[in-house]
């Protein structure tokens, strides 16, 4: 499920009212592979209900550069919110989710294995009100543009 942007703080309220652990987590998600989706279940298995902040399309220019993202934000909304392990789907345009992760204020923050606690900006919000950040070994090879890179090759097929 969408939820706006606007909506997302007082709909994560209620949830942790309704005795939710909201598990938070953010990315492109552009061409989704095994590793997002093994990901994406070890996020979920860290409390009750998933949030995935989406990457914006122009965010998503910004951070990969001009010929990304393929697929358009609301195609990638509708196909990560599709999958039973994310509940719901905010989309942002920040360069990193600090903003958004004061608003949904996670029980748990889940980032990729390539990420510590001091390279995460956003590990410092979520230790200032007691959630906690969980890092998700990166599956090896596993990788959008490494997808990219194979389809590029095999055009001549």
């Amino acid at each position: 499920m969408l939820i706006p942007a606007e909506r997302i703080e007082d709909f994560c309220a209620a949830l942790r009212e309704a005795g939710q652990k909201v598990v938070f987590t953010n990315g492109c998600f552009d061409i989704l592979h095994a590793g997002h989706v093994r990901y994406l279940q070890e996020a979920r298995a860290q409390g009750d209900c998933l949030v995935l902040g989406l990457n914006s399309d122009e965010s998503v220019r910004r951070l990969k550069g001009p010929t990304r993202p393929i697929n358009s934000e609301l195609d990638r909304a509708e196909v990560v919110g599709a999958l039973k392990s994310v509940d719901y789907v905010v989309l942002f345009g920040e360069q990193t989710a600090e903003s958004l992760i004061a608003k949904v204020r996670p029980a748990v923050y889940v980032k990729g294995g390539d990420y510590t606690l001091d390279t995460l900006p956003e590990a410092k919000i979520v230790q200032s009100y007691g959630g906690s950040v969980h890092f998700v070994k990166m599956v090896e090879g596993r990788s959008t543009t490494n997808v990219i890179k194979k389809i590029s090759e095999d055009k001549g097929c």
